[in-house]
């Protein structure tokens, strides 16, 4: 395991995303397992998808659980809601958002309603700009569409999320940014070689360090695995894929922005056999990224 950066450096800032899978049981033993996790990865930053209320429409949320845990500030937002009898009759309504756990102060927060929105499955980038050691930066986090079809919505999707990312400031004298999310798709699809530089859209291009990719080059760093229990539900989604990613703007000649380290967390399971749950259907993604020169 990485040892934790709390106490190091303040030129660091460690930074998690993870997708929480709803509130999908046995919820309880899924939180106590993420908490515990990340409470020994001791994070600056959590990156959260899949954010929903606890009882489906209350106030407290999965991201409230663990943000109590940790001792970290919550900021969340809801992506959708939809209405009773949306996913089966019988079945209640409820709401699904992102949210973002910091241990810095939040100084602005910004939602974007991303392109291609449907009625159960709209999506939006979150957006907080923290009070870091290192001075004022944005951290975002963001949920793609999910079919494996999806990949023109998703185009339009990343496209938004970069106009977003450049408003927030990416001259030469700016602050790196991080982008934390699920992107639902591969390092080889047109919308993330777009993040990552390597693909055009709209007639033009973008960059973006895959952290992973920086620092392990073509290893797997498998985030949706079929040695996780919990995905095979939806095999037919195809398993064993990369798919949720830490992204940083590219780097300063003063050294902000590097990619210091990268791992997959949060594969750790509790139980054994078929008692045995991981904290979500998704393994996170952790880096320690330089902010300060």
């Amino acid at each position: 395991m990485i040892p934790p950066t709390a106490g190091v450096s303040p030129a660091l800032a460690r930074v998690i995303t993870v997708n929480l899978w709803g509130t999908e049981a046995p919820l309880d033993r899924r939180l106590e397992l993420a908490g515990r996790q990340l409470g020994a990865l001791a994070p600056d930053v959590v990156c959260l998808q899949e954010v929903r209320p606890l009882d489906g429409r209350g106030a407290r949320t999965t991201a409230d659980v663990l943000g109590d845990r940790l001792g970290m500030q919550v900021t969340y937002a809801v992506a959708v809601r939809w209405a009773d009898d949306a996913f089966g009759i019988g079945r209640p309504g409820g709401e699904e958002g992102l949210a973002v756990l910091a241990r810095w102060p939040v100084l602005e927060r910004r939602v974007l309603r991303l392109p291609e929105a449907r009625p159960t499955e709209a999506r939006i980038l979150l957006s907080v700009r923290l009070a870091t050691p290192a001075g004022p930066i944005w951290f975002h986090t963001t949920h793609l569409h999910y079919r494996l079809d999806d990949g023109v919505a998703r185009e339009a999707q990343v496209v938004a999320i970069d106009d977003a990312v450049r408003a927030c400031g990416r001259g030469n004298d700016d602050p790196p940014q991080v982008l934390g999310g699920d992107l639902n798709a591969t390092a080889d699809s047109d919308e993330v070689r777009f993040l990552r530089g390597l693909h055009s859209l709209t007639g033009r291009r973008t960059h973006f360090q895959d952290a992973w990719l920086r620092l392990h080059g073509d290893a797997p760093g498998l985030t949706w695995s079929s040695e996780n229990q919990h995905t095979r539900p939806l095999r037919s989604l195809d398993l064993d894929r990369r798919i949720d990613y830490l992204l940083v703007t590219s780097r300063k000649k003063d050294g902000r922005g590097t990619v210091r380290t990268c791992e997959v967390v949060l594969a750790e399971r509790d139980g054994e056999g078929a008692d045995a749950v991981c904290a979500s259907d998704h393994y996170g993604v952790m880096a320690d990224i330089q902010i300060g020169a």
